[in-house]
């Protein structure tokens, strides 16, 4: 009994590959200012997530 490999092809669209290249190119590296806000906003991000879950879990504890 011989199992049969499957036929797996990756073919790369090359328009598809162009696309995104054209979209690295006008990538570019941000200021530290822009650095600073992008990292002040994901931070208070994260510490709102952060007390909405504690709040929760806060609100669960007396609850059977």
């Amino acid at each position: 009994m011989e199992i049969a490999k499957p036929d797996i092809k990756f073919n790369v669209n090359e328009e598809l590959f162009r696309k995104y290249w054209r979209i690295l190119k006008l990538a570019r590296t941000p200021t530290r200012d822009e650095f600073k806000k992008i990292a002040l906003v994901a931070a208070a991000g994260v510490l709102i997530v952060g007390l909405i879950g504690f709040l929760i879990y806060i609100g669960m504890i007396p609850l059977p």
